[in-house]
């Protein structure tokens, strides 16, 4: 199976190429700017129809939630507008899409993990922009698999964990949020549930087909308690580390709102294609060994 992969440069382009390389009878290609360029329709159709891939992995997204509230424009052009077009582009070459969603399009008021068939209502620029983005993507190509994450992080590009330890090389205390709690997502485990996928569709190439589904790290936490965790295990491998106390969403206003809860049940992937990421906590262990060890 010909794989193309948009957004090179980002963290699940990246982990995908690093465990799929041993993964028999799959051809994987990363593609990102100028070849493949969201902002340039042109370049989306050209860059597919070069690869002639069989399945699109649409990761490349515009995820700068604070900036999307002062510029709509470009985030429904990357998020919406743009996904749809990767999925028509795939679409004319027969391939199937997975396209990469995101827990904020809930807007944090349900109790518990939120299912797939939970209602959405995005708070932001950001999650609006997603969720259009969802809808795009299944007019667009009715062989579609939605895939929405949360909390992303791993040795590559920016996320959370490298932005505390970084921090920590600045400060001795932070003021960390501990009443918004989400899904801690290693992008390792989001790549092997993809692959998980990949070989289900090999014998059952229907399933999930047209369907949502939430795969995340498997339990939940507060930004505080994340952090905590993060210099927990960095404090165990000389990596720099802080003390952290918990503070409310009031203390940090952000220009754009975030859900108070948006911890995404994975049940559905896990009971369809056989992956369940391990605990956030392991995840997290294992991407802050992978930075002792140099490995970003």
């Amino acid at each position: 199976m010909r794989i193309l992969i948009t957004g090179r440069e980002g963290q699940l382009a990246r982990s995908l190429l690093r465990r799929a390389a041993l993964e028999p009878g799959l051809e994987l290609r990363a593609v990102g700017r100028p070849e493949l360029d969201l902002e340039h329709p042109e370049s989306i159709e050209r860059a597919i129809r070069a690869a002639a891939p069989d399945l699109v992995i649409n990761a490349a997204a515009y995820t700068a939630v604070d900036r999307a509230e002062d510029e709509p424009e470009r985030a429904y052009r990357f998020n919406a507008a743009a996904a749809g077009e990767v999925a028509a582009a795939a679409r004319r070459q027969g391939a199937r899409v997975i396209q990469l969603s995101t827990d904020y399009v809930f807007d944090g008021t349900g109790e518990g993990p939120y299912a797939e068939t939970a209602p959405t209502r995005p708070l932001g620029v950001y999650g609006r922009s997603k969720l259009d983005g969802e809808q795009s993507v299944a007019e667009a190509n009715p062989d579609h698999l939605i895939l929405r994450t949360a909390w992303v992080y791993s040795p590559f590009g920016r996320n959370f964990v490298k932005t505390m330890l970084g921090l920590a090389t600045e400060r001795e205390e932070l003021g960390i949020v501990d009443d918004q709690r989400g899904s801690p997502t290693s992008a390792a485990d989001l790549a092997d549930g993809i692959l998980a996928l990949v070989r289900a569709w090999r014998d059952r190439p229907a399933l999930g087909l047209g369907t949502i589904y939430h795969l995340a790290g498997s339990g939940d936490a507060s930004w505080f308690e994340f952090a905590a965790a993060i210099f927990h295990e960095s404090a165990a491998r000389g990596l720099p580390t802080a003390r952290v106390k918990p503070i409310r969403s009031a203390d940090w206003p952000t220009r754009a709102p975030r859900p108070a809860n948006s911890v995404l049940d994975s049940s559905r992937f896990a009971a369809d294609f056989g992956f369940r990421a391990p605990p956030w906590q392991r995840s997290t262990a294992a991407v802050v060994a992978a930075l002792s060890a140099g490995e970003a």
